[in-house]
């Protein structure tokens, strides 16, 4: 803990001279005067007390003489990038891709859907009529669903399911018994 120096060689281009350390980068010292574990806790600290506090506690606890806007800007620098970053993540998270049909469209698609009852535990049909006048429910309506295409018939005239077709299946575990 505490101020360290670093060496590192410095390139200066003869034609335009713009120097560099290339250095700097790999140790992600670019443009600023803390390492990467002293920005993170001057964010980290940043966000939970004021400027001049983590000042304080960073010459405390890390022998570190840092300034109170320091600390400001790298806690609102990392700040605003953690904010990017959700945003870009949710930006992703939005995006529908959807996928490239590639065959012929299918002229016919089935939606299918149909209810049984099934037994459950008593705490699920507290209150509920049962079938039987004066008796308590023993089971809850489920629905079930399925969506498939369909582009050949039996020889009743029964559509048949495509074998390659994408088929959903779901249940409603919520719908409510009759």
């Amino acid at each position: 803990m505490g101020t360290v120096e670093v060496s590192r060689p410095y390139y200066l281009c003869p034609h335009c001279h713009a120097g560099q350390f290339p250095a700097d980068i790999e140790l992600d010292i670019e443009n600023t005067e803390f390492s990467p574990a002293v920005r993170r806790m001057q964010a980290v600290v940043g966000q939970e007390a004021a400027f001049d506090h983590v000042r304080q506690q960073m010459k405390l606890l890390a022998g570190l003489e840092v300034t109170a806007k320091s600390v400001e800007r790298t806690a609102e620098t990392i700040g605003g990038d953690i904010a990017q970053g959700e945003q870009e993540e949710m930006q992703r998270a939005m995006q529908l891709h959807l996928p490239v049909i590639l065959a012929e469209p299918v002229p016919i698609l089935y939606i299918q859907m149909d209810g049984t009852g099934i037994p459950v535990v008593k705490k699920e049909t507290v209150g509920r009529q049962g079938k039987t006048e004066g008796r308590p429910a023993h089971t809850r309506e489920v629905k079930f669903g399925c969506a498939f295409t369909q582009t050949r018939w039996d020889k009743e005239g029964y559509p048949i399911c495509d074998p390659d077709s994408t088929t959903y299946t779901g249940v409603d575990k919520y719908a409510a018994s009759a």
